[in-house]
C-alpha cells in the first residue's frame, strides 16, 4: 500500500533539476497535523510547485531556447503542467471520498515528466 502522502512532502520530476514539495490545501477536511492529499491533488502551482528548470524537449520553452543555441539544450523554467491525476492512490483510504495519495503513485507532466514522491511527508515508526 505505501505511506500515506501529506503536505510537505517532497517530490521529484524526472525532467527537473530541482525537487519540490507537494502544498495541500485543507479542503480535503481531515483533522491531522499536516493534510493529507488525495489523487486529485494534482494541481498545477497550486498543488505541484515547479522543480526549478525543466529539461524536456516536450515544453514548447525548452524546445525553442535549445533551437536559439543550435541545438545545445537549453533548460528553461519549469512550470509543471499536470491534467492527470495522480495513479494510482490508494484503493482502500478515501480521503475527501478520493483514493489517497500514496508514495507509490505517480503524477505525469504534459511534457513528458514523471513526478513521483521522494518522501511523503510522514513517517511510521515501529516501537519494537
Amino acid at each position: 500500500m505505501g505511506n500515506i502522502v501529506c503536505g510537505g512532502a517532497m517530490l521529484q520530476c524526472s525532467f527537473g533539476v530541482a525537487p519540490s514539495s507537494l502544498m495541500v490545501l485543507p479542503v480535503n477536511q481531515v483533522m491531522t497535523s499536516m493534510p493529507i492529499a488525495n489523487i486529485m491533488d494534482n494541481k498545477p502551482m497550486v498543488n505541484i510547485m515547479p522543480f526549478g528548470m525543466c529539461q524536456s524537449m516536450a515544453n514548447p520553452t525548452v524546445a525553442a531556447a535549445t533551437a536559439a543555441k543550435f541545438g545545445t539544450l537549453t533548460p528553461m523554467p519549469c512550470i509543471p503542467m499536470t491534467a492527470a491525476p495522480w495513479a494510482p492512490g490508494s484503493p482502500t483510504v478515501l480521503v475527501a471520498n478520493m483514493p489517497a495519495l500514496n508514495n507509490t503513485s505517480k503524477c505525469m507532466c504534459n511534457w513528458g515528466g514523471v513526478i513521483q514522491v521522494v518522501q511523503p511527508g510522514q513517517v511510521t515508526i515501529q516501537v519494537p
